[in-house]
């Protein structure tokens, strides 16, 4: 009877030991605080490698994954044919890319301190977070083919929804410029550098105008680019005239960036117009210039990668509540809302593959091409503006309603998003 209760106090020391262990280990003081917020940090950039990684497999999957991906139509069918077949391996690594990522939000958006003990989930366990991965890509290839044309449908409302946000990232962050360097007239040197940037802002804008209407625009052949053309020049000027109105008086800069933004969204759709459109340079640029293609694709990658990135990191912009200062335990960006966005910009990749269409697919080394993703690229162009203009309705209403505080709005960002 004695050594069996030795053996239980032992056992119970252990216990003991092992408790008093994993509350040290979640007690704030123990942990090392600038390690952990570098550990954060570098995390998000594993997090884009991977996302990249998965934009370039999908692409591989669509332009050669053709013995693959008949493998699998005898395995569960493609009704599109060929060209579906394609769009269909896009669509099966962005479900995968989007159940990682999703499963990252549901297991970290309550985290908000470093000594929480899940923040080293997101931080760590890299193996096992690849085989995760793993298991999810490979998982997307075994769910019948009537399951991924609804998540392809299911795609085009996240990968709308994607662009929603990464508009309220841009727009706010054409508030900050605005705040930073051009409400405070005292520091004269910042003041006139925000004159300098709205400056060549809006020649940006004028010069895309120019390009636009000289090499998109052939004669009266060209109707619709005229018409996209005439109307962005419309959107331009009202931005310029409403800033510059005595009673709302929100300065060059603002309008000029959105200005440019505006142009760089047109341009971006028309270029998007397919081959068989007459007024279209794709074809011509395709023949003559088959490196630009390649080059075109890769910068399109990279860009898709670092507007997911950019936009994971900028929580701040959708908090409606002002967050104080931040202790030194707190994390330095919202990681539920981070990976929440890399889920979104999973189906926002797969639509740009697939040029929005889920039963055909696209030329090689060609992204976001038809009149889809045109019609898309101006539908955001003008959503931009409208809510441009929604956020200076909003000043200008505060300042009617409070003239005496109209200066201090003045002074400070604008939060209304």
């Amino acid at each position: 009877m004695s050594e069996s209760k030795k053996e239980v106090d032992k056992g119970n020391g252990r216990n003991l030991e092992l408790v008093s262990w994993e509350q040290s280990l979640a007690q704030p003081d123990s942990v090392n605080y600038p390690a952990e917020r570098k550990a954060s940090l570098r995390a998000r950039y594993v997090y884009g490698f991977i996302f990249l990684l998965t934009n370039l497999l999908a692409w591989f999957f669509r332009d050669y994954g053709d013995g693959i991906l008949t493998e699998l139509r005898y395995l569960k069918g493609c009704q599109g044919g060929e060209e579906c077949l394609h769009a269909e391996g896009v669509l099966r690594i962005s479900l995968g890319c989007f159940i990682f990522f999703f499963f990252m939000f549901i297991t970290t958006f309550r985290i908000t301190k470093f000594h929480e003990s899940c923040n080293f989930w997101h931080t760590g366990w890299w193996s096992l977070k690849c085989i995760l991965l793993i298991a999810s890509l490979l998982a997307s290839f075994f769910i019948p083919s009537a399951s991924i044309h609804l998540y392809g449908e299911v795609a085009r409302f996240g990968a709308g929804v994607f662009l929603v946000v990464q508009l309220v990232s841009v727009i706010q962050f054409i508030n900050w410029c605005d705040s930073y360097w051009m409400r405070n007239e005292k520091l004269k040197q910042s003041y006139f550098f925000g004159l300098f940037l709205s400056t060549v802002a809006y020649i940006a804008a004028i010069c895309g105008i120019l390009v636009m209407f000289l090499k998109y625009v052939r004669g009266t052949a060209c109707p619709i680019n005229i018409f996209f053309i005439s109307w962005t020049i419309v959107l331009l000027l009202v931005m310029m005239i409403v800033a510059l109105h005595s009673k709302v008086n929100t300065g060059l800069l603002s309008s000029g960036i959105m200005g440019a933004y505006i142009v760089f969204l047109c341009w971006s759709a028309i270029r998007s117009e397919p081959d068989a459109q007459q007024c279209s340079m794709r074809k011509e640029m395709v023949v003559s210039n088959d490196w630009t293609t390649v080059l075109s694709f890769l910068i399109a990658i990279s860009a898709i990668v670092m507007a997911t990135f950019s936009t994971g990191i900028d929580s701040q912009s959708f908090q409606f509540r002002k967050v104080g200062i931040q202790s030194e335990d707190s994390i330095p960006y919202n990681y539920g809302f981070f990976h929440i966005v890399f889920s979104l910009g999973a189906m926002y990749f797969s639509m740009l593959l697939i040029n929005w269409d889920l039963d055909h697919s696209t030329q090689k080394w060609s992204i976001d091409v038809g009149w889809a993703s045109t019609w898309v690229k101006i539908v955001n162009e003008w959503f931009a503006a409208s809510i441009y203009f929604r956020i200076v309705l909003l000043n200008l209403q505060t300042i009617t309603k409070d003239p005496k505080n109209s200066s201090a709005l003045r002074a400070a960002q604008p939060s209304y998003l």
